[in-house]
């Protein structure tokens, strides 16, 4: 399984445990966060603790992630993010449009 999913009564959890988030797998990440909102789950956090490599199709599930859990009036929180992972996220300049935090426990946190 390529990312387990935790749910909680405020939020659930999508945790990657995969190594490359990228167009093979970015699909599999944007069918569970689209399944998740189907479900009314409106505060998601995405942990790619376990993921050092991240392409755009990765950015782009993510960015979808954000886009659903605003337009249903929720919040998403990233977390756990290799510095492969962070530094493309900052060239695409998604650090100034994503709740970025350091851990779940910080995620856990925001809500």
């Amino acid at each position: 399984m390529n990312f387990t999913v935790t749910h909680d009564k405020n939020y659930t959890i999508i945790t990657s445990q995969i190594d490359k988030l990228n167009a093979s797998n970015a699909p599999d990440l944007k069918s569970e966060i689209l399944k998740q909102n189907r479900d009314n789950i409106n505060n998601l956090v995405i942990d790619l603790a376990n993921t050092s490599y991240c392409d755009s199709s990765g950015l782009s599930a993510i960015l979808s992630a954000n886009r659903l859990c605003k337009d249903s009036s929720g919040k998403f929180v990233l977390c756990g993010l290799q510095p492969n992972v962070k530094k493309m996220i900052e060239i695409a300049q998604l650090n100034r449009v994503l709740n970025i935090v350091d851990n779940v426990d910080a995620a856990i946190k925001e809500f």
